[in-house]
């Protein structure tokens, strides 16, 4: 047994023998795999060897075993091709053609269901390839993109690359609309709270990487998707993105669920926490910069103020209109102004002032002091857009003054009085 992940990809350098791993994790895949294999070997490039891994979770439909069986009659076979076309040399009586395989497939066997990422890294550890591929059994990730991915990365070895619904030129097909929008929900709160806004689709199942990548780094098997977690902890690792049409699967069932949500979320606040942790890590090295914080923590709670309105919106909406209840517009409006400041409140303590004193005193004093400096705001804000439009400034004009002027003292004073941080910094 490895001593430590790192050392457990690292340890067969000496004995790479295929330039491209293809790591395919299944679970009740078996009426899509075969055809599957059939596939990726008709699109890998002749000019490389290669190897498909497939890792089966002990599937009760006989995913695992029915690769077997095709193994072992795949091999019955080409050792009659090797026999008959050997046979046929020295007779001089036979005309067959036979090409050196260079595309090896295995099967590996897992006693139960233990997750996405375990069984990725239980391939990547157990494969040879100076590459790795990383695709899903149910022909969602077309094998038709695999040499555009492996050109891109034999092109520049020192960087991942990923085939992409959200670039330029790529698509999804068959999908709801509740599903698009939970896809789109997931990558937009991985772009912004995980900062890898230059990624296009960071939760993608479809992607290549040169294996020394994570040769150094420590993989949370109770992860969400591996590819968000090479993002995160591979710091300046260099990305490309091809784009490439997703299609729906055809057989079999689909693996979203409440618990693959669940795991979603667990993994962005891990992940959160790992990126915080390490850049407390680079500060105490280098120094904190207090313009940089400020804006940071600026832009924070502004970008909270905007989810705080879209709520109090949708909530006043559904409350007066039929959705979920038919109150009068007023008491509908005052639900949502309180749920917004509540929400708010808590956004801000977690995510832009970053303080976890939850105690009971604590959290209620700082939710008085927030409630009141909203409610202060908002007077102010009245007040200034009184003053400027009766002084014959435009409306909309006055408006976007007195909004920014009443923002910018919402935040100085919250972060002043509220969570007790300095001004600056």
């Amino acid at each position: 047994m490895y001593s430590t992940q790192s050392e457990a990809f690292a340890s067969k350098d000496k004995d790479r023998t295929t330039s491209l791993s293809i790591i395919i994790p299944t679970y009740n895949e078996s009426q899509n795999i075969l055809n599957l294999i059939t596939a990726i070997k008709d699109n890998l490039p002749r000019s490389i060897s290669s190897e498909i891994i497939v890792v089966d979770d002990n599937s009760p439909d006989g995913t695992g075993r029915l690769v077997e069986n095709y193994l072992r009659d795949y091999n019955m076979r080409n050792y009659s091709r090797i026999y008959w076309h050997e046979q046929g040399k020295k007779e001089g009586s036979l005309d067959l053609q036979f090409r050196e395989e260079k595309c090896s497939v295995r099967v590996i066997h897992r006693k139960g269901k233990y997750g996405l990422i375990s069984a990725l890294l239980n391939g990547i550890e157990s494969s040879t390839g100076q590459n790795i591929l990383i695709m899903d059994a149910d022909f969602s990730h077309p094998p038709e993109t695999i040499p555009k991915l492996i050109h891109e990365l034999f092109e520049d070895p020192n960087c991942i690359v990923i085939a992409s619904r959200y670039a330029r030129g790529g698509s999804i097909v068959g999908w709801p609309y509740k599903r698009r929008v939970l896809s789109t929900s997931a990558i937009k709160i991985a772009q912004h709270s995980l900062k890898v806004r230059n990624v296009t689709d960071p939760i993608s199942g479809f992607f290549a990487f040169p294996r020394h990548v994570i040769e150094n780094i420590k993989i949370n098997s109770v992860g969400y998707k591996i590819l968000l977690e090479i993002l995160v902890k591979v710091k300046g690792i260099k990305v490309k993105e091809i784009p490439y049409t997703f299609t729906e699967r055809k057989f079999g069932e689909s693996k979203l669920d409440l618990n693959v949500i669940l795991d979603y979320t667990k993994a962005i606040w891990y992940l959160y926490r790992y990126g915080r942790k390490s850049k407390e890590i680079l500060q105490n090295t280098e120094g904190k910069r207090p313009s940089v914080l400020f804006l940071s923590k600026a832009g924070r709670f502004y970008s909270v103020g905007a989810c705080g309105l879209l709520l109090n919106y949708l909530i006043s909406l559904m409350l007066s209109n039929g959705i979920i209840s038919n109150f009068w517009y007023m008491q509908a409006t005052l639900i949502g102004i309180i749920f917004s400041i509540s929400s708010n409140f808590f956004l801000n303590k977690i995510w832009t002032f970053e303080d976890r004193n939850f105690s009971i005193k604590n959290t209620l004093r700082q939710f008085a002091f927030f409630t009141l400096i909203s409610s202060l705001g908002a007077a102010f804000q009245l007040i200034l857009l009184y003053i400027f439009v009766e002084s014959g400034i435009q409306y909309i004009l006055s408006l976007i003054i007195a909004v920014a002027i009443a923002s910018v003292s919402n935040f100085l004073l919250n972060k002043k009085w509220t969570f007790k941080e300095k001004i600056w910094g």
